[in-house]
């Protein structure tokens, strides 16, 4: 533990973890802000664009579990590089696809690739100690947030040199990240470990009977699916209702977001950690969640900017506090070679409510435009609720930490 080697290697690893993330964020937010405009060039429908979209989460919903069980089975390193090069592909895909079949397997196999948070949560896990473990899961949350930043900003720059352009950088950027991570990323998992996981193959869906039969970790895959759910659903008519109700230009309603972006960061990346210590994750968890309950239900009443801005900070801290103490708090209910399946599960509940999410608030947004957000707020009140009543988390894994092994 108090090995400067080591302790250099594991900062070395986040470092790797956070670009890996951070990347597969940016090209996330390069393409999406095009995708709908690029599927109406090939005469797509509203629903179809939607579907196009929806593709990506539909395929990490399946894949995340596949891809944490087998860097359980194999190690986190081979799984990260692979799923890399899935995701250089799928923009190389994008950015040549003169076909709406090309731009819905571009957006598929993007969605195997983008698959790997849950191999990139246990790599965190590996290498983290218990008391470090929000921190840690906090770099992951600030990658996103920045990723969300940077990427439309990209995106709205290259825009004007057609389709391709976007679809181009975000596969140069993501080709030097695989790069990146073949050269510099060790393997974090003991071989001993692994060998352990292989001869406990289970199928990666089977661990639902496992959550349901630990009541706790049900409660935090239901809470991570509520939070996540919310927040979809903000994304999704958060620019419908700034455009119709608002009357903010499309500059301004993607200054707003990039605004959320940064709140996030600067939870998970520098705050979260300081707050796990002093209140304990159980607490800041249900903090945040009740603060995405207030920014969700005061969002459709404010008038911009000032109110609005706080509202919508209120709701990215909710966010960058609650999501990474959930993934958190899951892991210290799953035993050590389970980590990546568990972890996995956890991402494919998010997947599942990116899903439906969108779906939901899109459908209530026809009702009135502050239906989705009284409506969402009043799930992260439920959701409150259940967090108050959650008890203390038993450590189920070994509090130290597990040396990292040098790849090769």
């Amino acid at each position: 533990m108090g090995n400067p080697t080591t302790a250099s290697r594991r900062r070395s690893t986040l470092g790797v973890i956070f670009v890996t993330v951070f990347v597969d964020l940016l090209g996330f937010g390069i393409v999406i802000p095009l995708l709908p405009y690029y599927a109406h060039t090939f005469n797509a429908s509203g629903a179809t664009a939607g579907a196009l979209i929806a593709s990506y989460s539909a395929m990490q919903f399946v894949c995340a579990p596949l891809w944490g069980q087998l860097s359980d089975r194999i190690g986190r390193r081979p799984v990260i590089l692979i799923s890399l090069a899935a995701s250089t592909l799928s923009y190389a895909l994008f950015a040549s696809a003169n076909s709406l079949s090309a731009l819905f397997v571009s957006r598929l196999l993007a969605g195997v690739g983008g698959a790997n948070i849950a191999v990139a949560q246990a790599f965190i896990v590996d290498i983290t100690s218990e008391n470090e473990r929000a921190k840690g899961m906090g770099v992951i949350g600030a990658a996103f947030g920045l990723g969300f930043v940077f990427g439309p900003a990209i995106g709205g720059l290259l825009a004007s040199y057609g389709h391709w352009a976007p679809g181009l950088a975000a596969t140069l950027i993501c080709g030097a990240n695989c790069a990146l991570a073949a050269v510099r990323l060790p393997e974090s998992l003991p071989k001993a470990q692994r060998n352990s996981a292989a001869r406990r193959t289970t199928h990666p869906f089977a661990r639902l009977r496992v959550a349901v039969g630990k009541p706790q970790l049900g409660l935090f895959l239901l809470l991570f699916f509520a939070v996540v759910f919310a927040f979809a659903t903000m994304e999704t008519t958060l620019s419908l209702l700034c455009a119709m109700s608002f009357g903010l230009t499309t500059s301004r309603i993607y200054w707003l977001f990039g605004f959320m972006g940064l709140m996030t960061s600067l939870m998970q990346g520098g705050l979260i950690g300081r707050l796990a210590q002093r209140l304990g994750e159980l607490r800041v968890m249900t903090s945040g969640c009740a603060l995405l309950a207030i920014g969700l239900l005061a969002i459709p009443f404010t008038r911009p900017l000032g109110s609005l801005l706080l509202a919508l900070a209120a709701l990215a801290f909710g966010q960058g506090m609650a999501s990474p103490t959930l993934s958190s708090l899951i892991s210290k209910l799953t035993e050590a070679s389970e980590q990546g399946g568990v972890l996995g599960l956890s991402q494919s509940v998010g997947s599942l409510a990116r899903i439906f999410g969108p779906l939901w608030g899109g459908w209530l947004f026809d009702w009135g435009p502050a239906t989705p957000y009284v409506a969402s707020g009043a799930l992260m009140v439920a959701a409150t609720i259940a967090a108050l009543r959650a008890g203390d988390v038993p450590d189920m894994r070994a509090a130290e930490v597990k040396p990292l092994r040098a790849s090769g």
